[in-house]
């Protein structure tokens, strides 16, 4: 953070180096809601994503507030953690140069390109997911929309 003229300034560029430091990203296309695509993913990987009503994003319009749900995951035994982030709500988009996507798998590891390949090789073996895609995050103007 930093001042200007007695007022404190957030440094977003920081926020988001820190944020995506060791992590990569996975679009992912199902038409499932997210209790369901959890599940799907919980019994597939053998994790527990859960939903946590702590996390959740605010994305503030004109006239309101849509909330976007996060579900966590911390992976036992490892330094691994997972948010995978609702997309859509309400024909609202939380990162609008994802249009195509419902969900976001982000990937926080050691070697998170090599964990990213992974999930998305398992996550095409599940019937109820049309897409899964690693996502570069130089592509996503508003990858500040994740930071929670």
């Amino acid at each position: 953070m930093s001042t200007k003229a007695g007022k404190q300034i957030l440094n977003m560029e920081l926020m988001q180096e820190d944020f995506f430091e060791e992590t990569a990203l996975v679009g992912i296309v199902s038409a499932q809601p997210a209790y369901r695509l959890c599940w799907l993913i919980n019994n597939h990987f053998d994790i527990n994503f859960i939903r946590d009503p702590e996390q959740v994003i605010e994305l503030k319009k004109k006239t309101e507030t849509i909330y976007f749900a996060i579900n966590v995951c911390e992976v036992p035994n490892s330094s691994n953690r997972y948010l995978l982030y609702q997309l859509k709500n309400n024909g609202t988009l939380l990162l609008p140069e994802t249009k195509n996507l419902d969900y976001l798998w982000y990937i926080q590891a050691p070697n998170p390109e090599d964990e990213a390949a992974k999930i998305v090789r398992e996550l095409r073996n599940i019937p109820e997911i049309q897409l899964a895609q690693i996502l570069d995050p130089e592509k996503i103007p508003s990858l500040n929309n994740l930071i929670i």
